[in-house]
């Protein structure tokens, strides 16, 4: 994959990876990269704290995450909007789960210096409290923006 986008500060929150040149609806960007560990491996240790309203998680399954706080890449400073420029597409491995990968797609045009988002799709099984809504809060300042990056439970 070509290098068509850049790391820097964010005006929505902290890093952000930016475009450095046109990127064409449907290019596939950058693989969201880290190690593969179990949810509970991910649970036990502090890279899976709600309370953070930060996360480099990505669940792959019901058993893995990648957890791009060890051996991450650039793809782990994407942030998170109501209307994204960007989708998760998961890759899955039928014979080794472990070894599904997650690419970023652009899903329209991205012109040069515009941020690449997606919405992460953050479910939780506690109850959305206020204060939970507010840790995962959104700051993409979209006119349609949820306010949270946490999903309705189903």
């Amino acid at each position: 994959m070509p290098t068509k986008i850049a790391t820097r500060k964010s005006a929505i929150h902290g890093n952000g990876v930016f475009a450095t040149t046109a990127i064409a609806k449907g290019e596939r960007l950058i693989e969201y990269k880290g190690q593969r560990r179990t949810h509970d491996a991910v649970d036990a240790g502090d890279s899976g704290d709600i309370e953070s309203g930060h996360t480099f998680l990505f669940t792959l399954n019901e058993d893995w995450v990648i957890d791009a706080n060890i051996a991450g890449n650039a793809a782990r400073w994407i942030n998170h909007s109501c209307v994204p420029n960007c989708e998760a597409v998961l890759v899955e491995d039928a014979d080794a789960p472990v070894k599904s990968r997650v690419f970023i797609e652009a899903v329209r045009a991205i012109q040069p210096g515009e941020e690449l988002t997606y919405d992460y799709g953050i479910t939780l099984a506690e109850r959305h409290t206020p204060r939970l809504k507010k840790i995962w809060a959104c700051r993409c300042g979209a006119k349609t923006c949820t306010g949270t990056m946490l999903k309705p439970k189903r």
